[in-house]
């Protein structure tokens, strides 16, 4: 009998091995990293430098435009800088953020009721794309009516004039008002367009950079930080290329793309400031770190996803400029493949 309990206890050890460590794994204690803080203190800060230039150079390249013809908005291989750079963006949500905020909201360390009872990480982002398409639709509104009210008043100062008695002369003088607000209101509407696109994409942007920030600052581990130097520089310039292409067309004055472009450049930094400040104390597997978390990535990679997709792709490969010439066609889809295969990679390390 002995020699039977002692057989059955032989066979089930190590299946009580395997399940204890398995949920050691899951465990949602405060990880204890046996790691030189010196050391992983000095890899910080060589990540914030590293990313606080490449996000400068990426966020400033598309200015480059003023001095390199080529890379002017209405150059063809300014179409390609954009697929290549709108195919980071589209990575980014897919592959960077969304998975995620799924792993953040499915965690263990919540609550099985609610957080695993409903996607909560689907309905975030969905809800976050339908918020960004009202917001753009809205405010694209609203500059229409201003437009046309404009319009309206030049057309009426053209009527005013006729009847003072210069009536042909008024008469095309009011034609070429007409045509002219008409045009003055096509072209301050694309360039509200992209304002609007700007402003919206660097708020998803930063959002997902001050968390992946935090993580790099607050990281115990030297191992852990070592690799994310290089592919969160390529990162961040990557993305700042997107952004900064997207500020370019917007036609705002320099002082705003001065501290829209330092925004960009120093949210990852900042964040990494703030990781190593509360390092002590931070805990990513607390439920509130996971939750906030969770929908602030949600949200993020809806935006993201949105504007890669409406704002950037679509009306580039509808442009006729890109429909009536095959050879830009290719080389857009391609440029647009290498750059979401590129960010996809860089998912490998970071």
């Amino acid at each position: 009998m002995e020699l039977q309990k002692l057989s059955l206890f032989a066979f089930l050890l190590p299946i009580l091995i395997t399940t204890q460590v398995f949920a050691d794994d899951c465990t949602c204690e405060t990880e204890e990293i046996a790691g030189n803080k010196n050391k992983a203190l000095e890899f910080k800060l060589i990540a914030l430098v590293s990313i606080l230039i490449a996000g400068c150079i990426g966020v400033s390249l598309p200015f480059a435009g003023k001095v390199v013809p080529a890379l002017r908005p209405e150059k063809y291989s300014f179409f390609v800088v954009k697929a290549f750079a709108a195919g980071v963006i589209l990575a980014t949500g897919f592959i960077h953020i969304l998975p995620d905020a799924f792993k953040n909201l499915t965690s263990r360390c919540l609550k099985e009721h609610p957080w695993r009872d409903f996607p909560f990480t689907g309905l975030v982002a969905m809800v976050a794309t339908i918020a960004t398409l009202l917001f753009e639709t809205l405010s694209t509104a609203y500059q229409q009516r201003v437009q046309t009210e404009i319009v309206a008043k030049l057309v009426g100062s053209g009527g005013d004039e006729e009847n003072k008695g210069g009536i042909v002369g008024a008469h095309m003088h009011t034609r070429h008002v007409h045509s002219h607000g008409s045009m003055l209101q096509i072209d301050n509407s694309e360039i509200h367009r992209y304002r609007i696109v700007s402003q919206v994409l660097e708020l998803g942007i930063i959002v997902h950079s001050v968390i992946i920030g935090l993580s790099l600052g607050a990281s115990k581990s030297p191992k852990t930080i070592k690799p994310l130097i290089v592919a969160l520089s390529f990162h961040q310039f990557f993305e700042g290329l997107g952004l900064g292409g997207c500020i370019f067309q917007a036609d705002i004055n320099s002082l705003a793309v001065t501290l829209m472009g330092t925004l960009f450049a120093l949210t990852t930094p900042g964040g990494i400031v703030i990781g190593i400040l509360v390092s002590n104390t931070y805990d990513e597997n607390s439920p509130t770190a996971l939750i906030v978390q969770g929908v602030l990535n949600a949200a993020a990679s809806g935006i993201l996803i949105y504007m890669a997709l409406v704002d950037l792709l679509s009306p580039d490969f509808k442009n006729p400029r890109m429909q009536n010439n095959k050879i830009l066609l290719v080389v857009s889809n391609v440029s647009l493949l290498l750059g979401a295969g590129l960010m996809s990679l860089l998912a490998k390390w970071a």
